[in-house]
């Protein structure tokens, strides 16, 4: 298994997101910590995935599709855009996939790929918060659009985004 962070808008979505896809084990919503200038914490979440399912390559270009990675935001803002990386040998990969996406979509894509530093949870009350209870508007609005951009194969079996 390995690990890798996401940040670059609300970590209720990125949370829900992350959860429906097959070969992730688990997703740590919260604050996450980088070195400075990055040092302020932002909302993100934490990705346990098992590589053989799920490359980081493809992880970083769900998250690249899923919130506004072309909007310029300052590296201490609340909602950082960022690939969080846990160890420099993923560095490759996420910085690779910036470069496709930004490509394929042609716009400035202003995700960092920053080294992880640390991780605070968010309040229990909002973990899971798209699992708890899918009907809330908020979830169906900017969640589940999310999920009609990518191939179904990406998803898990019984995964709430099918």
């Amino acid at each position: 298994m390995a690990k890798a962070g996401f940040g670059g808008g609300c970590h209720w979505c990125t949370e829900g997101v992350f959860q429906a896809l097959r070969g992730v084990a688990q997703v740590d919503q919260g604050f996450v910590q980088s070195d400075a200038p990055a040092d302020t914490w932002s909302e993100g979440v934490i990705v346990t995935f098992d590589p053989s399912v799920i490359p980081l390559a493809t992880l970083s270009e769900v998250h690249l599709r899923t919130h506004s990675a072309a909007r310029a935001r300052s590296p201490r803002s609340k909602y950082r855009s960022a690939i969080y990386i846990f160890e420099e040998s993923q560095r490759p990969e996420a910085e690779q996939a910036i470069v496709r996406f930004a490509g394929a979509s042609a716009k400035a894509v202003h995700t960092l790929v920053l080294p992880f530093k640390g991780f605070r949870a968010s309040d229990e009350r909002y973990q899971n918060y798209y699992r708890t209870d899918p009907s809330r508007p908020f979830c169906r609005r900017y969640i589940e659009s999310q999920a009609g951009s990518y191939p179904t194969a990406l998803f898990g079996t019984g995964a709430p985004l099918n």
